[in-house]
């Protein structure tokens, strides 16, 4: 006869092959990787200092 099926090790693979799918569908939901994000970031905040320098005080 088979060994018995461990139920643990088949839920588990099973996460691990709906995860890249899972990955695919959140990229394409929310747009953005890690690397745009910091530069997004990085401009942002290089806008926030031109007009900081830019401020007349009253």
């Amino acid at each position: 006869m088979s060994e018995p099926m461990n139920l643990n090790k088949f839920r588990k693979a099973k996460a691990r092959a709906e995860k890249p799918v899972r990955a695919a569908q959140n990229a394409v939901k929310f747009g953005r990787n890690k690397a745009q994000k910091r530069l997004q970031k990085t401009l942002n905040a290089a806008q926030v200092q031109h007009l900081d320098q830019h401020k007349r005080d009253p």
